[in-house]
């Protein structure tokens, strides 16, 4: 499965509401880490149908930024059941997130 882009349109419905669990990358385009994790992040969508792998750009989606408080970038959240059920902050490797996701 591919990585999703979401707004905050889509958000509820993607994210909250979903069946699987969603790993979500607060990112920007000009973030360095974030260029890092993100290849990172669609080998684990391609390998992992059942996570779903979603992308927010924080420039575009400053309300959810704010709403899950994203103060530093790449950030890496797993909802569950609509709720966030792990982070992590910055490049981390690919087993640490694959160990969020447990």
């Amino acid at each position: 499965m591919s990585v999703m882009e979401v707004t905050k349109d889509n958000f509820e419905k993607e994210v909250l509401q979903s069946e699987k669990p969603v790993l979500v990358d607060f990112w920007a385009s000009w973030c360095g880490p974030c260029r890092m994790v993100s290849p990172v992040v669609e080998e684990i969508a391609l390998e992992h149908p059942e996570i779903k792998v979603c992308k927010i750009n924080v420039d575009q989606e400053q309300e959810l930024a704010r709403r899950y408080r994203i103060m530093s970038i790449p950030s890496l959240y797993v909802f569950k059941n609509g709720e966030v059920a792990n982070k992590t902050i910055g490049a981390v490797p690919k087993q640490n997130i694959l160990a969020m996701l447990a």
